[in-house]
């Protein structure tokens, strides 16, 4: 297993009309390719305008199948090209990481 953890920082006057967007026409599209969302998160405190997601895949092949499908996706290429002239981002961060085999074994059972 692993997990894509990605971090984009909006401006502050874009974020909350991207988040509308992206629940529209970006979350029923990856809900149906990506499959295992862990979470999705808008900051509180701390770096501010910040949205978080964490997504499961079973491997980093399966990651790129998944998105790969995503990619080809309609629906996904109307939210991009909608995001794209929101003109919502600052940055984008991307972090893949796999669970300790402590972790692993807690969820196991």
């Amino acid at each position: 297993m692993i997990v894509d953890i990605r971090t984009y920082t909006c401006h502050a006057q874009k974020l909350a009309d991207w988040v509308a967007l992206y629940k529209e026409l970006g979350w029923p599209v990856q809900k149906r390719h990506l499959g295992k969302c862990r979470g999705w998160y808008v900051t509180a405190e701390g770096k501010l305008n910040t949205v978080i997601h964490i997504w499961e895949y079973d491997s980093q092949a399966d990651r790129e199948a998944r998105r790969g499908a995503m990619l080809q996706d309609p629906g996904w290429q109307e939210f991009a090209a909608k995001s794209k002239a929101l003109g919502a981002f600052v940055s984008q961060e991307n972090s893949l990481a796999r669970p300790s085999d402590f972790y692993l074994a807690d969820i196991s059972g």
